[in-house]
């Protein structure tokens, strides 16, 4: 580490209201080395400096409960009592240089400056009484012209690990050496919780991010997504700003002829799986912009869900968890280190978070062309909207702000009827600026481009959850086929009633009677009802949105008969 680093590493962990003086560097090449921080605290403060992945091992099997090296040689972590992401709790700084962009209210909930400050503090001042630190320097977007740098300060060798994984990491020491001053830096104290009596908290836990100070601090939670998350979140507000759109989806990109696909959709939908394509190059599996030029990955990472995984699924990303992973909150056995991806006694969210290196059919730089085509990915479990529908401009742009899918009913007694869940962008908790805004920036590139748009159903048919079953997979992979060899685009449609889709007749690969939705359900009273009653669901889910949507955008949503 040479002296402008460490003198840059220093200049980050100074807290609010004191000044911390280095008493002295050590100049070295390692991986990493020791700097005195300051004297008030514990006086000798180990900094692992993008430390080497092996060098991370060594430190979370030795110094962190519940860590394990499995049968495949990924790194077993624990994420302590969250093992999810908490938006509730997240906050943003309002401020004067970006008070009037944000799309304030339950999203993006506001927090003063004194608070933001308190916790800042209580993290930096966490961090200095640690005996090892952990930086990682690294790079958030694949574009030159678009990419920030990003640096994490954390006192966990998962954490460290986790963002080595999801960044884009400096190609060799020399460009290290020269990373020079973030543009914004993660404080991760997560194992010291937030003053519950700071104005403005919710809990113990806080994630917060100020644009101005371009700083994010979390306390109270060791939940490593939200460090990635919170990336997406700070990209989302300056992408716009910048003139480009930033999208929460995955992307892949033909071999032979360039041809790109964005894919959204959430949890649960299908969106990694569907463009984890062996026969399509991976430009990333999350989080991705496209600009005048074409789409980048912002990150260097996947990070993918664990549960039920197996390699006859999705072989992809099972080979990917190797020596370099991190899985969290995953249970194995305890003599052969084999994982047991079906047991979900931790928590459902099992999860493991990879380099974009251990997929094969990975593209670097992730960089891709414009897309030809958009899919929207929906798991509907009424059972009720069509395995594939093509969408005009005002229905991509609707879509795109409903951002639907629906959960099944749960194990609890008495719930029988599917939960409809509606997150505007398909990403609404990292959404910054009015939803509104980035639907128009897509329908403007969608048609600047002349990129086709579909809707594909991954949910259910011939019913509802519990009485239809699941469209299999292989029907929605051969839909998918068709659209990339152009087969469908010319097929005949036929309009559906109430939500106005444009429906396939047919598709090469996938029964014609199930194509609409209609002729699959038995009880053609019910099918009408449930339909009724999800149309319902997206016109009032709508109704907050409206100030600032046209008409003719109102008009692309489902329409009741009077």
């Amino acid at each position: 580490m040479n002296q402008a680093v460490a003198e840059s590493i220093n200049k980050s962990l100074k807290s609010s209201t004191a000044d911390y003086t280095p008493k002295g560097y050590h100049i070295t090449e390692l991986e990493s080395d020791a700097i005195y921080l300051d004297e008030h605290f514990s006086g000798n403060a180990k900094i692992f400096h993008n430390p080497a992945v092996p060098v991370l091992y060594e430190q979370a099997l030795a110094f962190e409960h519940g860590s394990a090296i499995t049968s495949t040689g990924a790194l077993v972590t624990r994420s302590g009592l969250k093992t999810g992401r908490s938006p509730k709790d997240k906050r943003i700084v309002k401020e004067a240089s970006s008070q009037d962009d944000i799309w304030w209210g339950p999203v993006n909930i506001a927090m003063d400056d004194l608070s933001f400050m308190i916790n800042r503090e209580r993290a930096i001042d966490y961090l200095n009484t640690q005996e090892k630190i952990y930086v990682i320097d690294g790079y958030a977007g694949w574009d030159p012209k678009y990419r920030i740098k990003v640096r994490v300060i954390c006192a966990r060798a998962y954490h460290a690990l986790f963002m080595h994984n999801m960044l884009i990491r400096p190609a060799n020491r020399e460009e290290l050496r020269n990373f020079g001053e973030p543009d914004y830096t993660i404080y991760n104290a997560g194992q010291f919780p937030a003053n519950r009596y700071t104005k403005g908290m919710s809990s113990s836990s806080s994630v917060a991010i100020d644009f101005a100070r371009k700083e994010m601090v979390i306390l109270g939670t060791q939940y490593a997504g939200e460090m990635k998350k919170g990336i997406l979140t700070i990209m989302m507000y300056l992408m716009p700003k910048m003139g480009v759109l930033p999208l929460h989806s995955s992307c892949n990109q033909a071999r032979n002829n360039g041809d790109t696909t964005l894919f959204f959709g959430l949890s649960g939908t299908g969106k990694t799986t569907l463009s984890a394509d062996i026969n399509r190059d991976l430009i990333g599996d999350d989080e991705h912009v496209w600009t005048d030029t074409g789409c980048f990955n912002i990150e260097g990472g996947c990070y993918a869900k664990c549960i039920d995984l197996s390699r006859e699924k999705e072989p992809e990303i099972f080979d990917a968890i190797k020596f370099g992973a991190v899985l969290e909150n995953v249970v194995y056995n305890e003599y052969s280190r084999k994982v047991d991806y079906n047991d979900v006694s931790v928590t459902e969210n099992t999860r493991c978070a990879y380099p974009l290196e251990h997929i094969p059919n990975a593209k670097f730089p992730a960089i891709a062309g414009h897309p030809k085509n958009i899919i929207m990915l929906t798991c509907d479990a009424f059972g009720i909207l069509p395995p594939v529908s093509r969408l005009d401009a005002n229905q991509v742009m609707y879509h795109f702000i409903q951002g639907y899918t629906a959960k099944v009913a749960g194990t609890e007694v008495g719930v029988t009827e599917p939960t409809a869940t509606f997150s505007s962008c398909y990403g609404e908790p990292f959404i910054v600026w009015h939803p509104t805004k980035y639907a128009e920036m897509l329908a403007s590139q969608l048609h600047k481009h002349s990129a086709r748009a579909w809707l594909i159903n991954t949910g259910w048919t011939g019913g509802s959850h519990g009485v239809g079953s699941r469209i299999k997979l292989a029907y929605t992979r051969a839909i998918i086929d068709a659209i990339h060899s152009g087969e469908l685009e010319n097929v005949p449609t036929t309009k559906m009633d109430v939500f106005g889709f444009q429906v396939p007749n047919s598709c090469p690969g996938v029964p014609s009677e199930i194509l609409m939705p209609i002729n699959g359900w038995a009880d053609k009273e019910k099918y009408v009802q449930t339909m009724h009653k999800l149309a319902k669901l997206f016109i009032e889910n709508f109704k907050k949105f409206q100030d600032k949507a046209s008409p003719e955008l109102i008009a692309a949503g489902p329409i009741l008969p009077q």
